[in-house]
């Protein structure tokens, strides 16, 4: 299963890149639509007691339909933290719909999205006495809120707060390339 969701999200994400690199939509402003990927860090805030919260690594890949509507998939997996002498290890799918806001002359924007995520949890704790393995594998709504820098026109850094369901955050730092 683990491999074909890797195998459906890489599907998604080069039909998502190939349209963009084909799409040429003039919206009447001058603005055409602009694909994108992004590499970001941070750290999951999961709901789990006796455990540390693990560090987070992912990809995105997303579309610019105008200066303020997108789309995007994200794929956001972790390092095994420490779980009661066990390991933890966290990992979400996610894909959403987009909205920026560009403050006038700054460079700088903030960014809602809003859509589904799939977030499994998985823990390996039997080094603990009297302690069991668990997992926990949820589909949610989900949502975040950001804040970016546009260094120039085809490269940005942004730092967002995802609620990923009621077990788990994300909080990321991360760059953002536009071809």
């Amino acid at each position: 299963m683990k491999t074909l969701q890797k195998t459906i999200l890489a599907l998604a994400t080069g039909s998502l890149l190939s349209v963009g690199a084909q799409a040429a939509v003039n919206y009447g402003n001058g603005y055409t639509g602009q694909p994108y990927v992004a590499a970001k860090v941070g750290q999951f805030d999961l709901d789990v007691d006796g455990a540390d919260d693990p560090t987070a690594y992912g990809v995105t890949a997303g579309y610019n339909f105008d200066p303020n509507f997108g789309m995007e998939a994200e794929y956001v997996g972790s390092d095994d933290a420490d779980y009661r002498g066990g390991d933890i290890d966290a990992k979400t799918y996610g894909a959403y719909g987009t909205y920026r806001y560009a403050f006038p002359n700054s460079g700088l924007y903030a960014k809602g999205k809003l859509g589904v995520a799939k977030t499994e949890v998985e823990a390996n704790n039997t080094n603990f006495a009297g302690a069991s393995d668990f997992s926990d594998d949820d589909t949610n709504i989900a949502g975040g809120v950001g804040l970016g820098y546009a260094v120039n026109s085809d490269f940005s850094v942004e730092a967002e707060y995802d609620m990923l369901g009621s077990d788990a955050d994300l909080m990321t730092v991360g760059a953002q390339l536009k071809f």
